[in-house]
């Protein structure tokens, strides 16, 4: 099973393979940054800067097919109403290991090193 998954993407895209690389290519720029900075947001007991990055990502994680819905649910349930907070580690390793998971398998199959 892939780490990805670019039906969305080809959906947008419409056939036209350089619009998807560009939004592959974005994807890689934007998304591992974002996530490093809701990572350390949550180190550093930020609640809303953690919920301005997880709710930025969140488009993206879905249309690359990356299944962190909850995940990212529970990051915001801990910026708005203070729950979950336990939880709140867990969902960023998760998210962290399956977007550097697709990053790599990304790189790989579109050849961008």
């Amino acid at each position: 099973m892939s780490s990805y998954n670019l039906d969305e993407v080809k959906e947008m895209a419409g056939g036209d393979d350089e619009f998807m690389l560009v939004v592959v290519q974005t994807f890689l720029e934007e998304i591992p940054p974002d996530v490093a900075s809701m990572s350390e947001a949550v180190n550093n007991d930020n609640p809303s800067l953690a919920y301005q990055f997880a709710h930025k990502m969140k488009p993206n994680l879905q249309l690359f097919g990356l299944n962190l819905m909850e995940q990212i649910k529970i990051i915001e349930a801990w910026s708005k109403q203070g729950q979950r907070k336990e939880e709140v580690p867990g969902a960023v390793e998760t998210i962290a290991k399956k977007v550097d998971v697709a990053a790599i398998a990304l790189k790989r199959d579109f050849e961008l090193e």
